[in-house]
């Protein structure tokens, strides 16, 4: 039994084995959280993943007969939230579904079936005896259909899929886990999943601002509270929502026969020497999901690539069409790499760049097979071109 507050409780699915999520790495699995509230009218928050219908309805079960819940509120129709809906009406037919407009409209395309639904808008309440239920609509946070619910009897706020982590846990808590892990896992789902809705992620935080929060239960992960960890999250998702980055230089590249690598080296060498906080990745050995984790917060990207049939790697390509998506913005880029015959494919790296969001101030530095000294030492022409975006705000 998992007791969140008094008649609060958390009915969720754990997966220990996912390892990927829709291209996202998930090293330590996931969870998908479903909440139970007992009340004169009983409640259940989201459900779960299909395949983890009959472990929710297993914890439902150990603190009430299902077939007495009366709602079933479901903030997003995505399928890892609302996937166990049908198996959990079995038990309750007669229950009301509870979510926004677009949100009824999206569960009759997954599911095929003319449920009872209850459409709710922001400002609307449900009594459900002790307790009357806020919604907030939060379209595009990240679906055209995702609301959050708001327990001012519990001071609890269920966020939906916005403060979440994918993480597979039997502690329910941040500060049972790790505050700097949890913070930092947070941080890589943003990048992934709600970064190219900053806007929209603004008005939703502003619109939940003014609520008496002292818990966030999120739709996946590990949940919060404490007033000083709820106020630091909120703070994070404010810079993140604004664009906003550290003094950090990234430096990603991907290495056929070791030329670009050379580059990628001396570049990081040359930025360490000039001060400034730089992280090396080569792409072949990191996921792009981790590697967006580190574009959140840095200012400058160095990325690096050979050239393969006139066109840039698939590796590298693969990490530009992911990062098109997730549309960054306010950040600057600079390229390099080692070519054969032809740069043609470096139009393609810069181009993409800029698709996604960058700033590229200057030309790229690209050499021919394997770099010198001297065509080394050249690199050095990046680091005030580097120093002048650390320093535009």
């Amino acid at each position: 039994m998992y007791k969140m507050k008094e008649n609060v409780f958390w009915t969720g699915g754990i997966d220990w084995d996912v390892r990927n999520f829709h291209g996202y790495s998930t090293p330590f699995g996931t969870t998908y959280n479903s909440y139970l509230i007992i009340d004169d009218k009983p409640t259940v928050i989201d459900t779960v993943k299909k395949y983890c219908a009959e472990e929710m309805i297993r914890r439902i079960s150990e603190n009430i007969d299902p077939s007495k819940i009366e709602y079933i509120i479901s903030n997003h129709t995505e399928m890892d939230h609302s996937g166990a809906i049908e198996e959990l009406l079995e038990y309750c037919p007669n229950a009301e579904i509870v979510c926004s407009p677009k949100g009824a409209e999206e569960l009759k395309r997954h599911f095929k079936k003319d449920w009872n639904f209850k459409i709710v808008k922001s400002g609307d309440t449900l009594n459900i005896g002790k307790r009357e239920l806020v919604f907030q609509q939060i379209p595009m946070v990240h679906w055209p259909d995702s609301m959050v619910t708001y327990s001012p009897h519990d001071k609890i706020l269920f966020s939906n899929d916005a403060f979440g982590q994918h993480y597979a846990s039997s502690e329910r808590f941040a500060d049972e886990v790790g505050l700097d892990f949890i913070f930092k896992e947070a941080a890589k789902y943003y990048a992934n999943i709600v970064l190219p809705y900053g806007n929209q992620t603004l008005k939703a935080l502003d619109a939940v601002g003014g609520l008496d929060i002292d818990m966030i239960c999120t739709s996946h992960g590990i949940n919060w509270r404490g007033k000083e960890n709820i106020t630091k999250l909120i703070e994070l998702y404010y810079k993140w929502a604004r664009h906003e980055t550290d003094n950090k230089v990234l430096i990603v590249y991907y290495t056929m026969w070791r030329s670009t690598e050379k580059m990628a080296r001396k570049l990081y060498e040359l930025v360490e020497l000039a001060g400034i906080q730089v992280k090396l990745v080569n792409l072949k050995e990191s996921h792009i999901s981790d590697i967006m984790a580190d574009i959140l917060d840095s200012k400058v990207l160095i990325m690096g690539s050979p050239v393969l049939n006139s066109r840039i790697l698939p590796e590298v390509a693969a990490l530009l069409m992911y990062m098109k998506g997730l549309k960054p913005k306010g950040r600057t880029a600079l390229t390099f790499g080692s070519y054969g015959w032809a740069r043609i494919a470096y139009k393609e790296l810069e181009s993409s760049l800029q698709e996604a969001g960058f700033n590229l101030p200057v030309d790229g530095a690209y050499v021919q097979f394997v770099p010198d000294d001297a065509e080394l030492e050249e690199l050095k022409s990046f680091i005030p071109i580097i120093k002048d975006a650390l320093q535009d705000d």
